[in-house]
């Protein structure tokens, strides 16, 4: 319910608190402090739907990306980035406010109940699609420091007044809604009631970078900017102009990457980078501004798959939510640095807040850590684990299936090394230690059962601290032949360690 009360008296005292501490330092707690002499432009650059190997510095050579990899050469690169969510709407609602999914209520795209019925052990969770006006958003948090704001591309987290971008901490909105796709396509004509239209063939991913260098262009050294460019590519519908696909068809593809439109969509968000780079250094913002480039959930699995993982979008493997991940430092710092600490989007907020030079909201639930300290140079942070909780259900995509679901109802745990899921229905669990098994090809549930449980236990207590609902009726509907015949659950692994 919107409370637009408890957002003005904090956008007022955030005000007045930043103009006491506009030159302090970030972070007294860090272990490497750093004064900030003047709050960093901020640009964060959203891709959808785009794998964690979908890019030349993952090791791709069939996408031709030279400008995200002339990026990551001035960037931190995080190996271990990862979406809150393995699909779109529950990480961008984690971006904004800083909180795991069982506190927005916000799990997965539209209906909770996808796929056949009959197959659908379970009623899953209710989910929400709009994230509520009373949350204080990262750009809310931002915009009372001092900062001019624009939202341009996909939002997915309501339209307008009831959840759109202007009511949630931006100046300036350009073709942000409710919609998880482009709506009648990436060519204008369009039908998104929230840009203006363009001339008919215009390429949406081009439109939405040009509005992102104009708005650039318009900013001065008087006042910092915050502009979240939230790209609706690379998600379906696959479509690209003619001539960027045709040069993707004289290429030789793998396995994996083989898709021309789907290349071509990559190249054109590839271009869009380049530009705004190159605006950023022709408007003197260069040394001051901090970039933020990664993805919202893993590739699209029937036309890009990352090589070394398991899975794509939707799936609880690490091709889920396993993403690209750079952060670009004011003047380059620890350019070129690459860490394999994980990271999730829950982070960007804090991340965010305390380079702006910003507070974060007073009685707001703050999930994410902020990654300063990792910029500064560090190689860890204080949680000890993350976590990820989808109480429903995905249906699988038609020739790349190898089973029924892509998602069914699961939880999981990210400590250290291992990684478990827990699969609702029948308690299945699964163990993996991603620094020796990436693609998760071995189980260790009953092979490491201490490490299972002491996973398990820590997963349980973060689900009573968070009040995450776990679907436990079972739907009229079910099939019983759609059991699966063999799997490891607590009882197995408890016989173990007794």
């Amino acid at each position: 319910m919107f409370q637009p009360y408890k957002k003005l008296t904090f956008i007022f005292a955030l005000m007045l608190v930043s103009s006491l501490t506009f030159s302090s330092a970030i972070n007294a707690s860090s272990p490497v402090a750093v004064t900030v002499k003047k709050q960093p432009n901020i640009v964060f650059l959203l891709i959808d739907d785009w794998g964690w190997q979908d890019v030349g510095f993952m090791g791709s050579s069939y996408y031709d990306t030279p400008n995200m990899d002339a990026l990551a050469k001035q960037s931190i690169r995080f190996n271990h980035g990862y979406s809150a969510a393995p699909n779109c709407a529950p990480t961008r609602a984690a971006l904004m406010s800083g909180q795991y999914a069982p506190r927005t209520g916000i799990y997965t795209v539209g209906d909770p109940a996808r796929g056949k019925a009959e197959q659908r052990k379970l009623i899953p969770t209710e989910n929400t699609t709009v994230l509520s006006n009373s949350v204080i958003t990262m750009a809310e948090s931002i915009k009372a420091a001092g900062y001019n704001t624009a939202f341009m591309g996909k939002w997915h987290l309501g339209a307008g007044a009831i959840g759109g971008p202007l009511v949630q901490g931006f100046d300036v909105n350009i073709g942000g809604n409710k919609s998880g796709a482009p709506q009648g396509g990436y060519f204008a004509p369009y039908k998104n009631a929230d840009m203006t239209q363009g001339p008919d063939g215009e390429y949406l991913t081009d439109r939405l970078t040009r509005e992102a260098i104009s708005y650039i262009e318009q900013q001065s050294n008087d006042k910092p900017f915050f502009l979240y460019l939230s790209h609706y590519a690379v998600h379906t519908p696959i479509q690209a102009p003619e001539d960027t696909r045709a040069k993707y068809e004289k290429r030789q593809g793998d396995e994996f990457h083989n898709n021309p439109k789907y290349g071509a969509m990559v190249d054109h968000v590839d271009q869009g980078v380049g530009k705004i780079l190159a605006t950023l250094k022709s408007k003197g913002f260069d040394d001051n501004t901090l970039i933020v480039l990664t993805a919202d959930n893993g590739g699209f699995g029937p036309v890009t798959q990352a090589p070394d993982l398991r899975g794509f979008k939707g799936s609880p493997y690490e091709g889920g939510n396993r993403v690209p991940l750079l952060i670009r430092m004011p003047g380059y710092k620890s350019a070129g640095r690459i860490t394999n600490v994980a990271v999730n989007s829950i982070d960007f907020y804090p991340t965010l807040v305390e380079m702006a030079v910003a507070k974060m909201p007073v009685g707001q639930i703050a999930d994410g850590e902020s990654l300063v300290p990792i910029l500064n140079g560090g190689n860890a942070l204080v949680r000890d684990a993350l976590f990820y909780h989808f109480p429903a259900y995905l249906q699988p995509y038609g020739r790349v299936a190898k089973g029924v679901w892509r998602a069914r109802p699961f939880g999981t745990i990210r400590m250290g090394d291992y990684k478990l899921i827990e699969f609702f229905e029948y308690g299945q669990l699964e163990l993996y230690n991603l620094a020796e098994d990436n693609k998760e090809s071995k189980n260790l549930a009953l092979e490491k059962p201490q490490v299972t449980a002491k996973l398990l236990k820590r997963m349980q207590a973060w689900r009573t601290e968070t009040n995450a609902p776990i679907p436990t009726k079972i739907n009229p509907e079910y099939n019983k032949k759609f059991a699966p015949t063999s799997f490891i659950t607590w009882q197995d692994v408890e016989a173990l360690i007794k």
